[in-house]
């Protein structure tokens, strides 16, 4: 790697259980076209063969992969927020170790935040991989259209659906809630969009999750898991006083309605 092709981004991969999908995530990561200046691997207290696996990625990439261990399992929360600590460039990008980027992707978030300092947080929109086919498309322009995204639009939409399509300036003053296992990205994306720093959304497929965003396998309960996760956030909004309490019960609401639709559409999903 020369240092034209590296950019100053820290990766951090929550793993658990992720035996079979983490060498995946990895080679979408060295198949950038501007790489990483380094890659953080957290095991959240792996019960299988995942640990061993990292160890091998970062044998086979000394300089570039380094690998933490945690004690206990404590969730991708705190397990990114390790990887937090322990990064030491100026950005961080997140991939889940199920997920994949496009090998455009780096270059051109960091491109866009770079040639504009006041970003503080960029996503962008990604894809359910379907086939071999639907991964050969090109995504490789030169230009992205990217939107701010306002405070309150965010509240009644995640524009960030997968944390794989985040980057993140490293010094920010906030981290993950620690312990929090459910909509704890949701979280901290809101309270860096609610405390005034400027959000942006990228309407460029950058990414692919390979299942369902939501009800994946039809786990209701998990999706009921992610609503009280979610109801929360806005609690904790309204506690810090970011949020109204009319706003607060507004999108509190609104967000029961979207679990409705989800639960119904999940069932609808298994009928087929």
């Amino acid at each position: 790697m020369t240092n034209i092709a590296i950019a100053p981004v820290s990766v951090i991969i929550p793993c658990y259980r992720c035996a079979s999908t983490i060498q995946r995530a990895v080679q979408s990561v060295s198949n950038q076209t501007q790489k990483p200046a380094e890659v953080i691997l957290v095991d959240d207290a792996s019960d299988d063969d995942t640990l061993a696996v990292l160890h091998e990625l970062a044998q086979q990439n000394p300089d570039w992969i380094k690998v933490l261990t945690l004690a206990e399992n404590q969730g991708a929360a705190s397990a990114r927020n390790a990887g937090w600590e322990m990064a030491t460039q100026t950005y961080i990008a997140f991939l889940d170790s199920d997920d994949t980027w496009i090998p455009s992707k780096l270059a051109a978030q960091y491109k866009i935040m770079l040639n504009n300092k006041d970003i503080v947080l960029s996503g962008h929109r990604c894809l359910v991989y379907r086939n071999e086919h639907d991964a050969a498309e090109s995504y490789s322009k030169d230009t992205h259209a990217f939107y701010l995204v306002k405070p309150i639009a965010m509240l009644f939409k995640n524009r960030f659906s997968t944390t794989s399509t985040v980057m993140i300036k490293r010094d920010i003053p906030f981290r993950f809630k620690a312990g929090k296992r459910y909509a704890e990205d949701f979280y901290l994306w809101l309270q860096i969009i609610f405390s005034g720093y400027l959000v942006v959304y990228i309407d460029s497929p950058l990414a692919y999750v390979y299942k369902p965003l939501y009800g994946a396998g039809g786990l209701s309960a998990h999706l009921w898991q992610m609503e009280k996760g979610e109801l929360n956030n806005f609690y904790c909004l309204y506690q810090a006083k970011q949020i109204n309490l009319i706003l607060y019960c507004v999108a509190a609401v609104f967000s029961l309605f979207k679990l409705c639709k989800r639960c119904l559409c999940t069932r609808l999903l298994i009928r087929s």
